[in-house]
């Protein structure tokens, strides 16, 4: 999911934040180093699923969920019908008793919990189609356990499925399988997650939660079963096997592989498609011009073509569909040698003036990038749609919005491919700890936005001034919550400060002030190898990288994640040994808040010489002053804390010493 901000919402809290402080500068309790450094913090002891260590333990195991979906859209009436067939495995060592799925369309029911938690006046991802005859429409439901075929028992609450078992699933290895008939109205903007949006050459249909999907039983909670209001999600891998009938002069872009196209397409664009997986530069499948032409596209049975696709260990598969989409596409250099499709459908009214003829382009070196840096992208395609979504993310294809121009564009797309690595392969809940996702891809974002084409849209994006800016004053608010605090449903304010810019930051600053870039990448990539397709919790995740970099970082998750506290660094005195400047100086500084970081000090002497003078975090161990010993060789000018403004101090003011000029 994507804030409307550069990045990622930071701008937004540094405006309202810096508004409710204006001076006196806000102050934090006195330093306590005992807080702060308690060895007990993230204690992890060993179960047989988790290690202490952070990784999965010798009998970690998850269940998994496989789909055969055949759908089918009315265009006119704006409905999706299907049949779904869902293979559940129960891995677990538990008898499972019942079994709870998701309805997400439920939400955009009259009666919806989540309609009723939206403001009169709407809201982004709140139910806001007021009049709307949304929701699942069950026609039936059967289930097979044991070789046993019946009528299923279930109830449905709001977004939330229950099916009461004939015997229970046994553990370690049981099926059940659950076959659903069902239908549902397509919003016109469901919550910037789905939506239709017309155009010149017809409706843009953009489709997401669009069958029933199982909740996650896991090792931590059980059944996961937080009803869908506004959140996003925690869901099980499996693999899918779906197919979507539409008119004959649509054009369909899903999750996966299309495995037909022969008979979705006509020669010429299996042709230009054929050249596209073997060319780095973008290559028109469907131009401006084709899309009114008829000959453009197969006549098709009644009218009618049936795509098939597959998408294999996946999470989710969602899919768009129009008879206005121009199509794109170029080659993905993957660092195994493999290749694989980045593409995107787009409007012809947007296809010049907009930068969507570049989206294939942001797509592909967000991807490489990426695959290169961190972990290799999994999918045989990424699309890019363009349509009412402003921005969301599912496994192979991202929705963007169609009026998203250049940086912005590129940004969009960058962060909801990003989202392929946090959560579509590393499987973290997303409703309770967006932080888990919103704020890794925040973080991969700076990094993949500063390497594209050599930094074009770097500085807008990461505009790190007025993002610290931003943070020192949100930080101190006694408004806003610490990311650990934050579920997926809060306050968008301080949903964008907690779970995208403070923890995207925080992972910055970790790699550039405290870790190094070396071993921070390797200790994060492993921590995305460790849970790759499985489902971490923050422990793992802050055992994983203390492990990895060899480093005790228990004091920045607690000050971090856990909590908003104040930094506030400070230099008070400049002393000299034995009153002589060339036997060296003493220079004391102050840790002012309860939060510490690593003291980075450039001093100047009169003889024009600067060095730069690094400190551990381990200096406030010991208190809250620390004098250090400069080499000086002639007397001191000037001490800077902070010179690169990369830490958001909420004082700069007192980051200076500077020497008294006698008059």
């Amino acid at each position: 999911m994507k804030f409307p901000f550069l990045l990622g919402a930071a701008l937004l809290v540094a405006g309202t934040a810096a508004a409710q402080f204006q001076q006196p500068v806000p102050t934090g309790p006195a330093f306590d180093a005992r807080a702060l450094f308690n060895p007990s913090f993230i204690e992890q002891l060993a179960t047989p699923t988790r290690t202490a260590g952070g990784q999965p333990g010798a009998q970690y195991w998850q269940n998994a969920a496989d789909y055969k979906i055949d759908a089918r859209l009315d265009e006119k009436a704006a409905r999706v019908t299907a049949t779904a067939s869902i293979t559940y495995t129960n891995n677990s060592p538990d008898a499972l008793a019942f079994v709870w799925l998701q309805l997400d369309q439920n939400l955009y029911r009259a009666d919806s919990r989540g309609g009723a938690a939206t403001a009169p006046a709407g809201g982004r991802f709140g139910n806001s189609a007021r009049g709307f005859q949304g929701g699942d429409s069950l026609q039936t439901v059967n289930i097979e356990l044991h070789g046993k075929k019946l009528k299923a028992n279930y109830r449905v609450q709001d977004t939330r499925m229950q099916i009461m078992l004939p015997e229970p699933m046994k553990p370690k290895g049981d099926k059940l399988k659950i076959d659903i008939a069902y239908g549902f109205n397509v919003p016109e903007y469901g919550s910037d997650r789905l939506g239709r949006l017309k155009t010149k050459n017809g409706e843009i249909f953009e489709i997401a939660q669009w069958y029933p999907r199982m909740a996650v039983y896991d090792d931590v909670e059980g059944w996961n079963t937080l009803p869908y209001m506004v959140a996003e999600f925690y869901l099980d891998y499996g693999n899918f096997d779906y197919t979507v009938n539409v008119p004959a002069n649509y054009l369909v872009g899903g999750s996966g592989e299309l495995v037909n196209p022969a008979e979705v397409l006509t020669t010429a664009q299996q042709s230009r498609l054929a050249k596209a997986a073997g060319s780095d530069q973008t290559v028109i499948v469907r131009s401006v011009d084709e899309v009114t032409q008829a000959g453009s596209r197969p006549s098709g049975k009644n009218g009618r073509l049936t795509w098939h696709f597959k998408c294999q260990r996946a999470r989710d598969v969602a899919w768009a569909a129009s008879a206005a989409f121009v199509w794109d596409a170029a080659k993905m250099n993957l660092p195994s040698g493999r290749k694989s499709l980045a593409m995107s459908l787009y409007p012809a009214e947007v296809a010049q003036d907009t930068a969507w003829n570049r989206s294939t382009e942001y797509v592909k070196k967000s991807i490489e990038y990426n695959s290169k840096q961190w972990y290799e992208y999994t999918y045989p395609v990424a699309t890019n749609v363009a349509g009412v979504v402003g921005g969301m993310e599912y496994p192979g294809i991202v929705f963007c919005g169609s009026k998203a121009k250049k940086a912005s564009l590129y940004s969009v797309t960058d962060h909801e491919f990003g989202h392929n690595w946090f959560p579509m392969i590393v499987g973290s809940n997303e409703r309770k700890y967006p932080w888990m996702d919103e704020g890794f891809n925040t973080f991969i974002n700076m990094l993949s936005s500063a390497a594209f084409n050599n930094g074009e849209y770097a500085k807008q994006l990461n505009d790190t001034t007025r993002l610290v800016q931003g943070l020192a004053r949100a930080i101190a608010s006694p408004t806003m919550d610490p990311p650990y605090t934050v579920p997926d449903v809060t306050q968008p304010q301080n949903l964008g400060f907690a779970a995208y810019s403070k923890m995207g930051y925080g992972l910055f600053l970790l790699r550039s002030e405290i870790l190094g870039p070396e071993r921070f990448d390797y200790a994060f990539r492993t921590y995305i190898r460790r849970w790759a397709f499985k489902h971490p919790q923050p422990k793992d995740f802050f055992r994983t990288m203390n492990e990895a970099s060899g480093e005790d970082l228990s004091w920045f998750w607690k000050e971090w994640v856990y909590n908003n506290w104040i930094l506030d660094q400070a230099v008070t005195t400049v002393t000299y040994v034995n009153q002589d400047p060339a036997q060296g100086a003493l220079i004391t500084v102050e840790n002012r808040g309860q939060a510490a970081m690593p003291i980075t000090a450039d001093v100047t002497e009169t003889s024009g010489k600067t060095t730069r003078v690094k400190l551990p975090v381990e200096i406030w161990q010991r208190g809250g002053t620390w004098t250090f010993r400069y080499n000086s060789t002639t007397p001191l000018t000037l001490v800077r804390l902070n010179a690169s403004k990369l830490l958001p101090d909420v004082n700069p003011g007192n980051n200076v010493w500077r020497a008294q000029v006698l008059r």
